[in-house]
């Protein structure tokens, strides 16, 4: 997408130096837009446990370069040791988006072709690409197909605008382009149809209000930014048409693990009768489990986000502690909205219903 006019990923090999790769640091948006260099497994690590980059397909974009980088430190002498423990590693910075241990995987399983160290130093390199060229592609198709019910809402409208409310950022800084839930709406603003997107300001990080805004911004898509819990008032009060979030794990029954306040959204969005789409690539289905309450590991990450917020002021980023000090915090980073609450999921593959049925309509391989 658009950076003041320049089209940016979120990741991507430094021109001229195939051996580092390029992020946005997202830590200081929308206040500063700020280029990271990532030279060592040890970068890769950081750069994802302390959320410079974030969002399911972008963790897993940046895990399947990781890898390749990983396979350039590996050296001749016990190279497949030497990359299961840099997988290990990646795999262990953050345990929610199955996308990072998807991509770990798949390079793993890529590597075994090669019958040398340098045709695997190939191998991972060209995976590594495949990754992430794969994401930006599966995202523009779920625009394509996830347009068609804007296009039915604007309709009945009579061209009014659509009100799509979306929760956390699941938009292009989440994946390599286009987002998951922000790549209908982009794809219905260039074709002209009239929208305008509630933002949940989401708490404890702030990703809407900070980086949801901020790319809506850039593009030019009306938006508001709204407080966590106003999104039933303006449910009950006929102000939404639409919502649509991301996932970072969909079980293969169709719960869906997303940024916490989620499934206060789908409850809410049931109650008043407003379709709730989740929009997400395959590579964050998981197919190997059925029960998301119960199977799906829910990150806790550090209290102080809770207890203090960060922003912008005098030209400089600051933190400001909100509670009283001595007060605890928990900090859940996810919830899981069960499949009941979900009226579709939108895939690269088209729109199912929330169900093992529907989703092995369009995955039948994975029967």
């Amino acid at each position: 997408m658009n950076v003041e006019g320049k089209h940016y990923r979120t990741i991507w090999l430094k021109p001229g130096n195939e051996k580092t790769v390029q992020i946005i640091d997202q830590r200081p948006l929308p206040h500063k837009f700020v280029i990271e260099e990532l030279k060592t497994v040890e970068d890769f690590e950081k750069a994802i446990k302390e959320m410079h980059v974030r969002g399911a397909g972008l963790i897993g974009a940046t895990a399947g370069f990781g890898m390749y980088i990983a396979a350039l430190e590996a050296g001749k002498e016990n190279f497949e040791g030497f990359m299961q423990k840099a997988g290990e590693r990646l795999k262990a910075t953050r345990p929610t988006a199955v996308n990072l241990a998807w991509a770990v995987e798949r390079q793993l399983e890529a590597m075994k072709k090669g019958k040398s160290p340098g045709e695997k130093i190939e191998i991972a390199f060209k995976t590594a690409k495949e990754i992430a060229n794969e994401d930006a592609e599966y995202c523009k198709r779920i625009g394509e197909h996830g347009v068609k019910l804007i296009e039915e809402i604007s309709e009945r409208k009579k061209g009014e605008a659509v009100n799509i409310l979306t929760h956390c950022n699941a938009g292009w800084l989440a994946f390599v382009d286009f987002g998951s839930a922000t790549a209908p709406i982009y794809a219905a603003f260039d074709k002209g149809i009239k929208v305008h997107i509630w933002i949940d300001e989401t708490r404890p990080r702030n990703q809407g209000a900070r980086l949801t805004a901020w790319e809506l911004a850039e593009q030019g898509v009306p938006h508001t930014v709204i407080a966590d819990n106003t999104g039933g008032h303006l449910m009950q009060h006929g102000l939404v048409d639409l919502c649509i979030v991301g996932s970072d794990r969909t079980t293969r029954t169709g719960d869906v693990a997303n940024k916490i306040g989620t499934y206060l959204k789908g409850l809410a969005a049931k109650d008043n009768g407003i379709p709730f789409y989740v929009a997400l690539p395959s590579s964050s289905i998981d197919w190997d489990i059925r029960d998301g309450v119960k199977e799906i590991p829910i990150e806790e990450r550090e209290p102080e986000e809770v207890k203090y917020i960060q922003g912008f002021c005098n030209g400089e980023m600051k933190k400001v502690l909100l509670t009283p000090e001595k007060s605890n915090a928990a900090n859940y980073a996810f919830d899981v909205t069960p499949a009941r609450l979900v009226t579709g999921l939108i895939t690269e593959r088209g729109i199912c219903k929330a169900s093992e049925e529907g989703i092995l309509a369009l995955f039948p391989e994975k029967k």
